[in-house]
């Protein structure tokens, strides 16, 4: 939908592609295409006008004059970069990448997919193109930095890894919080546009929300109560409410659920007595949560990065569903419930499980299909059959955001070749002899495929681009000609690659479907929007499933649809072998001896931990200017009394078993003695971004190790790690 204000600029609509939180943009464009103003769309059924710092920057970022718009490749003798046509960035792939395969084999490629492709239609439906093309079981992700102990736990008690149960935060009445701190990340694996708006309506209407976080975050300060935890113990917090909730006869299990007595039996090792020393919270506050979460009307546990990125992080975010469980409140309104998400994506028909293939060095199971990105590095270094040679990355800079940075930028020099799909040239892409940058945000439509799975409220919306491609190539087009390119094929002429692909993934989903003869009744712009359209025709709300539903019915609301509240979806959204959520996976309970055997282990003096922030997104939006300073800089958190006791002043050096940073030092009685805090995504001093280099920082990524993950998920671990501090 388009308006003309009286000094002839245009007034359009779009999602904002930044974050999870998938707020609905008014955004205002003048006759020369550029942004002059950006907005919340107040009539968003979802965001309902709700903008952060990063959407009203959405102009400046596609504008930022430091981001490429040519492909780009390197001379590696003298290490120049030039610019290329696309025709002879892809005839450059198409001779160089099967070579080196054709040389080493399959196993010697290998494909990471950065954070935010799963924010970009093209990320989430022609990506796998490159996976197929590829051929190899070298894949990695953001995804191992992030999320993967959820999905996971999840995966195991529920059947699917993307059936990932959210707080139903409109209606619930006792919100449990950990690891968390929406009102800098706006959500996190819980898509909710306002979740300031949506804790202070919670507290308004006479709930309860407590916060367990080592820093007294802008979320915990909002908190009705906040408690300090020592990082890296959540699980042992949550196992002493699940041994309280058995001990004091509080369960109330309303699924059909199985492993009960095996989570008792479990248990039975953690009461509170035991885990308080552990995690720095009274035996009697762990009592008292435990009652609370009972006794409450609807509750909801949540936990996400500062748990996922921990030793345990698997153990704690299935403990956060097995509270949700014995409590009553998963499935329920106003407890943990399923988003219904109105594309019908891949449909899984096997339980999930991992493990099904090992990576070659460390021998470390694969999850959803990928290896943990802790040992790419290793996997680049080491010698034999299978040794990574040819890399590609498609919106990442694991350089900045995997475990052992400095270890793996090193490791990227070694590779024979490297295609990078990005905006600029960073840390990680000044490897590539290739990089291949795809258009604007505002050239793309947009639909949020992934994160709606993830949603407090049932919810669509599509945006058509609101930007002329001109003569560049759409980032589908690019993915599908570099699967082309890998295989040594060319696209044919006169014919476009992506319509290829559609053709054939619409042909294979009907034909599963038995709707073959339904072809020619979807509609759209392009094979890709026909393809959209089949998604949401397919979906639970869809026109051929008995609703509504098609990409029709999403244009003719430009603002979004609202679909409704969560509602309960079990036992028909479990995919587990019993039919129950299944309570006990064996592989969880196995850990549980790991976890119990450092029950009792001495803290260390001081540990890492992470820190997000609200005008950041990662590493790749420091090169907006708008974005920098403030809260938004490189520094270290630490208590004044960790100062005064290690005889610090304004930096110090900090080190740990991977490596030393200097760091300057920011004082403050908002982190719990013993903690520091450093953000992740800095260490900018060698770009050519010239803002991200002005205001460099530095990589915390050089002091987490690439040893240290969780063992169900492969997950790196950035908080909890053991460091010291010394004067600079």
């Amino acid at each position: 939908m388009t308006s003309v204000t009286t000094d002839g600029h245009r007034k359009l609509l779009r999602t904002c592609p930044l974050c999870e939180a998938v707020c609905g943009l008014e955004i205002t464009l003048d006759d020369r295409d550029r942004v002059v103003g950006v907005r919340g769309d107040r009539e968003d059924p979802l965001s309902r006008g709700f903008l952060c710092p990063k959407g009203a920057s959405l102009g400046r970022a596609d504008e930022d004059p430091d981001r490429l718009r040519t492909p780009m490749i390197r001379d590696r003798a003298t290490d120049i970069w030039r610019a290329a046509s696309w025709e002879e960035a892809f005839d450059l792939i198409g001779e160089r990448f099967p070579a080196v395969v054709a040389e080493y084999g399959r196993q010697s490629a290998a494909l990471y997919l950065g954070n935010p492709n799963a924010h970009t239609i093209a990320g989430m439906l022609y990506a796998p193109v490159l996976i197929r093309a590829l051929s190899t079981r070298n894949l990695y992700s953001a995804s191992t930095a992030d999320q993967m102990p959820k999905q996971v736990a999840s995966g195991l008690m529920f059947g699917d890894p993307l059936t990932v149960a959210v707080p139903d935060l409109n209606r619930t009445d006792y919100l449990l919080m950990l690891g968390a701190n929406p009102l800098e990340s706006n959500g996190s694996l819980c898509t909710a546009p306002d979740f300031p708006g949506r804790l202070k309506a919670l507290r308004k209407r006479g709930g309860r929300f407590v916060v367990v976080d080592p820093r007294r975050t802008r979320t915990a300060k909002l908190a009705d109560e906040h408690l300090f935890i020592r990082p890296g113990s959540d699980a042992y917090l949550l196992f002493g409410i699940v041994h309280t909730l058995f001990a004091e006869g509080l369960t109330a299990v309303a699924v059909e659920a199985s492993g009960i007595e095996e989570v008792r039996a479990a248990a039975a090792a953690f009461p509170p007595e035991a885990v308080a020393e552990r995690t720095g919270i009274a035996a009697e506050t762990v009592v008292r949560l435990a009652r609370e979460l009972a006794a409450a009307p609807t509750a909801a546990v949540y936990a996400r990065i500062g748990t996922c990125t921990a030793e345990f992080g698997t153990l704690t975010q299935w403990l956060v569903d097995v509270i949700n469980v014995l409590t009553g409140n998963l499935d329920r309104p106003g407890g943990a419930m399923f988003a219904t998400a109105a594309a019908q994506g891949i449909v899984r028909t096997r339980p999930f499980r991992t493990g099904r293939w090992t990576s070659r060095v460390r021998e470390l199971p694969e999850a959803m299909g990928e290896f943990p990105v802790a040992t790419l590095a290793e996997e680049i270094r080491t010698p034999g059959e299978g040794q990574v040679r040819a890399l590609i990355t498609v919106a990442g800079n694991p350089v900045l955001s995997a475990p052992s940075g400095a270890r793996l930028d090193a490791a990227l020099g070694n590779l024979e070749f490297m295609v990078s799909v990005d905006h600029y040239r960073n840390e990680t892409t000044r490897h590539a002899d290739v990089i291949l940058p795809p258009p604007g945000s505002l050239q793309a439509a947009h639909y949020d495929f992934a994160l709606l799975q993830f949603a407090v409220h049932n919810y669509a919306r599509y945006s058509r681009p609101l930007v002329p491609l001109g003569d560049r190539p759409s980032e589908p087009e690019i993915l599908a000609r570099l699967a082309l390119a890998i295989s040594g094929q060319s696209a044919e002429p006169g014919r476009d690659p992506v319509e290829t692909v559609d053709e054939l993934v619409i042909a294979g989903t009907l034909h599963r479907a038995g709707m073959l003869e339904r072809r020619g009744e979807l509609q759209g712009d392009n094979s890709t929007e026909q393809r959209i359209d089949m998604m949401l025709r397919l979906g639970p709300y869809g026109e051929w499933r008995g609703g509504s539903l098609n990409l029709r019915t999403l244009l003719d609301n430009p603002h979004g649809l609202d679909l409704g509240p969560l509602r309960p979806r079990l036992p028909e959204a479990l995919l587990t072998a019993s039919g129950t959520v299944e309570l006990a996976p064996p592989e969880l309970l196995a850990d549980v001896d790991r976890l119990r055997a450092k029950l009792d282990e001495t803290a260390p003096d001081v540990v890492l931990i992470g820190r997000r922030q609200l005008r950041s997104n990662n590493s790749w939006m420091h090169n907006v200017s708008a974005l920098i300073g403030g809260s938004n800089t490189c520094t270290l958190h630490i208590h004044p009394d960790d100062m005064a006791r290690l005889g610090l002043d304004d930096r110090a050096v900090i080190k740990s078993a991977a490596g030393s940073l200097t760091v300057p030092l920011e004082p403050t009685e908002e982190i719990m003695p013993g903690v520091v805090s450093l953000p992740h995504g800095w260490g900018h001093a060698d770009t050519p971004q010239s803002v991200a280099r002005e205001h460099a920082g530095v990589n915390a990524n050089v002091l987490t190790d690439d040893s240290m993950i969780d063992i169900p998920s492969g997950n790196a671990v950035f908080n909890g790690v053991p460091v010291t501090l010394s004067p600079a």
